[in-house]
């Protein structure tokens, strides 16, 4: 009986939460991401050290820094766990394990005050 080899995406453990952090702010910033906001959550959760939360100019803008994001960090070697939100642009959530990515309209990101709740 052959066993199917098992499949396990990890992140590159040699690229530490802080040189992650830079990298996708830089990231965020290229694709003209607006208000970015980092939280460090590593003592509030057991999910995530850093989240971040973006503004985007429209639902499309929110949903192309979204998808260039997990482009990049492929790139460099880093596979996104999740990405929710993209089929409405509203907010999108792109979820890199030590880092959590909130990308949001102007409209959403008033509505839900993520800063708020997490500072």
């Amino acid at each position: 009986m052959l066993l199917s080899p098992i499949i396990i995406h990890y992140r590159d453990p040699t690229l530490q939460s802080s040189d992650l952090l830079t990298f996708v702010t830089e990231k965020i910033e290229d694709m003209k991401g607006r208000d970015l906001v980092t939280l460090d959550v590593a003592k509030k959760s057991s999910f995530a050290d850093y989240m971040l939360v973006c503004s985007g100019n429209s639902k499309r803008h929110v949903i192309s820094i979204a998808q260039s994001l997990v482009i990049e960090c492929r790139a460099a070697g880093v596979e996104a766990l999740g990405v929710e939100g993209n089929d409405i642009g509203e907010w999108s959530l792109v979820d890199l394990g030590d880092i959590i990515v909130h990308i949001m309209t102007d409209d959403t990101r008033d509505q839900y005050q993520l800063e708020q709740l997490w500072e």
